[in-house]
């Protein structure tokens, strides 16, 4: 076995036996590939079981890797995992399988070993500083959402707009700037944005992300940044996770949720939704805010707030098991078995007899709606239908 090899599996292993050896595999009941495939190779469990048996010589990352494909990164595993439930509070342990998938991801890149459409997607991205997620995506064009709204550039607070909003749904952003612009909050854009880093980080290009990172954190300080607005989860993610691992106490950002700030200031009075909104709507929530970060009051406390919305909720925790299937990668290396996990998912929308999914992640929005046609559910942003509730829909 290789040295790189070698010490990911030692570093891992007390972690890959302590699930291996439970043999509850509770976790592929929520499992959103598992539930889609049935494939016991893509479930959590095999993703320890194949450190385990690194560790003991039997196989090699490059037996395995294509397995870890099969993972959006959602973490309900880590919440239905009785080692998380049962000894997370007494001995501080919890199983952290998502960082475990990154870890042999980003082990494989080091190897050579790599997926060809990650390959040239994470190349795409180096090469224009941005996702390729859209036509025409360009460093030139990452401000084009924001013609017309008279932002400044710099300040002590900026709003970073991720790459699938900035050049695929504009609305949404343009959504964001309306309404805090309405509220009377001040914000401005970076310099140079380039992409946050954290879909390089998830397919495994630590070395692209950490890159990346860089260059956004030298871009905030030459500014004056202070506080750093996200509307985006899997930024959200990035910048409270991934940064703070590559920069250590140096990194002094504030960063904030979109939906949290929104819903602080309707509470504070200072944004009244008053332009009803004649829909029958039911919440998605992005896996990264509920599951990874316990954000979850903050989206219902908005839609609550909107007249004329019917609201068919579920409660959280049965949205554990609830995911559009575009994270982690999966959606560009196998955007069929995103398809699937989507169309699931609108199936659940689909019994609550609503006519809108609203969902405050821009990545889950394109899967979803495409799902959603076949049953004539429509995919809203949140951020957009309170814009219009509040009467400054751009």
């Amino acid at each position: 076995m290789p040295d790189p090899e070698k010490r990911f599996a030692e570093e891992w292993r007390d972690a890959a036996y302590n699930c291996f050896s439970s043999g509850h595999k509770f976790c592929r009941e929520v499992c959103p590939v598992m539930q889609v495939t049935g494939n016991e190779s893509w479930s959590p469990t095999a993703f320890h079981a194949n450190v385990v048996a690194m560790e003991q010589g039997s196989l090699e990352v490059a037996d395995v890797a294509a397995d870890y494909v099969n993972c959006t990164g959602c973490g309900a595993c880590e919440l239905r995992c009785p080692n998380s439930l049962f000894t997370g509070d007494f001995y501080r342990f919890r199983t952290r399988t998502v960082d475990l998938v990154k870890g042999v991801r980003s082990l494989a890149v080091r190897q050579e070993v790599h997926q060809p459409a990650w390959r040239r997607w994470n190349e795409l991205t180096a090469e224009r500083t941005h996702e390729p997620v859209a036509d025409g995506v360009s460093q030139e064009r990452v401000r084009d959402w924001a013609q017309g709204l008279d932002l400044t550039v710099g300040g002590e607070t900026i709003l970073f707009v991720d790459c699938e909003a900035a050049f695929y749904r504009p609305s949404v952003p343009r959504s964001v700037a309306c309404v805090l612009g309405l509220a009377g909050y001040g914000f401005g854009l970076m310099n140079e944005q380039w992409c946050c880093g954290g879909p390089a980080a998830e397919m495994g290009y630590e070395e692209q992300a950490r890159r990346f990172a860089e260059h956004n954190l030298a871009d905030w300080r030459a500014s004056g940044v202070r506080r750093v607005l996200v509307l985006d989860p899997h930024d959200y993610i990035t910048f409270t996770e991934d940064y703070p691992k590559y920069f250590g106490e140096a990194f002094d950002i504030e960063v904030v949720l979109v939906v949290e700030l929104l819903a602080a200031l309707i509470r504070e009075g200072r944004l009244a939704p008053h332009v009803p909104v004649e829909r029958t709507v039911t919440y998605h929530d992005p896996c990264r805010l509920n599951k990874r970060k316990g954000i979850w009051q903050e989206p219902r406390e908005i839609l609550r707030a909107i007249p004329g919305l019917t609201f068919h909720d579920v409660d959280r925790v049965s949205q554990w098991s609830y995911c559009s299937g575009a994270g982690g990668g999966l959606a560009v290396e196998k955007p069929e078995l995103t398809a699937k996990i989507s169309e699931m998912r609108m199936g659940k929308a689909a019994e609550l007899g609503v006519d809108t999914l609203v969902t405050a992640c821009p990545w889950a929005e394109r899967p979803l709606t495409a799902a959603g046609e076949a049953r004539s559910i429509g995919v809203v942003d949140l951020h957009e239908l309170l814009a219009e509730s509040l009467g400054v829909a751009p």
